[in-house]
């Protein structure tokens, strides 16, 4: 994705791909176990922060007889394959026709059937293998360019005009596409909008997946969730907040989706966590987590918006965002027993 259409995409379900990825990166090669995923500190204890304390160290805050669980840490991107021994040409094919499909279906864009070209007896994944060593097909990368020019079309679209207000016809026409085409990449409009299976979910619930032994669920997923919405208040991503924040806040048919999908994370946690517990038919702790968990993610999603609206970013935006995630986080890792008492 480019870096423009990335940044108009930063919303609260679709983090931008490159802040995702990157921050993947850093809490993988950046930490080890019971380190922060936002720098030193995590081991800090003491009373939770009031509402407008600065926790400067990373981590949650706890109270003093609470012994602080580490964060997960999040894996490396997979190694590529290693290199396979040349595999003879193939021999002459015909030449590809109109309507032959991609790599995904009977042809490839060379036009030789799946598996015809490779008489040298390769077994499964030996195709693979050889289209990722000679790199995307001209076919892939006109697709992905086609899909790029959609996707910067809409976005200029929404933000001059509202998301209710543009047709996909003239999304097709701004890009230099027929309709068709632009369904073909994207089935619903809300599509240009929102993935349909969100980055965030898979590393949130990867998340979950790795933490050590001893953490919590509110631990590892609040912490890579505080981690990452504080990155949406950067200067490079808070132009793109603000944007989509204007075109979903204007549209009550992307908040309805943007809430689907939310309770699509809360309920693959909630799987993930009864997965994990297996608990008795009724108990309620795994939903209870995994809202809370979620419900922090939305409160900080919102306040996040709320400010780049207003004008604000940078360094201080980020720190805030961080602050009271952390005091959320603490939240939800140590109780609301005494939170909000009547005096």
């Amino acid at each position: 994705m480019t870096g423009g259409a990335s940044a108009r995409r930063s919303t609260a379900t679709v983090l931008a791909d490159d802040l995702v990825e990157g921050l993947a990166e850093e809490l993988a090669g950046a930490r080890g176990p019971g380190s922060s995923p936002a720098g030193p500190g995590a081991g800090h204890t003491g009373s939770p922060p009031a509402p407008d304390d600065v926790a400067e160290p990373a981590g949650a805050v706890v109270p003093e007889d609470a012994v602080p669980a580490p964060v997960v840490t999040l894996p490396p991107r997979p190694v590529a394959d290693a290199p396979v021994e040349p595999v003879p040409p193939a021999p002459p094919v015909e030449p590809a026709v109109a309507g032959n499909r991609d790599a995904a279906g009977d042809r490839d864009a060379a036009g030789d059937r799946d598996g015809a070209g490779d008489r040298d007896g390769a077994g499964p994944g030996r195709r693979a293998r050889r289209r990722e060593r000679r790199g995307p097909t001209l076919r892939e990368q006109r697709r992905l360019r086609t899909r790029e020019a959609i996707i910067d079309a809409a976005a200029q679209l929404f933000a001059e005009r509202g998301f209710d207000s543009v047709s996909v016809v003239e999304i097709a026409q701004r890009a230099g596409v027929v309709e068709k085409t632009v369904f073909n990449h994207f089935p619903v409009k809300e599509g240009l909008v929102f993935e349909a299976d969100p980055p965030m979910r898979a590393l949130v619930l990867e998340a979950v997946r790795r933490r050590p032994a001893g953490e919590s669920v509110a631990a590892a997923a609040g912490s890579f969730v505080v981690a990452a919405v504080s990155r949406l208040g950067s200067p490079a991503a808070a132009e793109g907040v603000a944007e989509m924040a204007r075109v979903i806040r204007g549209s009550r048919t992307l908040q309805v989706r943007e809430r689907e999908i939310l309770d699509g994370l809360t309920e693959a946690l909630a799987e993930q966590i009864t997965m994990e517990t297996r608990p008795a038919l009724g108990e309620l702790e795994p939903w209870l987590a995994a809202n809370a968990v979620v419900g922090l993610y939305t409160a900080l999603l919102e306040l996040a918006r709320d400010r780049v609206l207003a004008g604000q970013s940078g360094p201080e935006l980020e720190d805030e965002l961080r602050r009271r995630g952390r005091r959320g986080l603490a939240l939800l890792q140590f109780g609301l027993a005494g939170y909000a008492k009547r005096r």
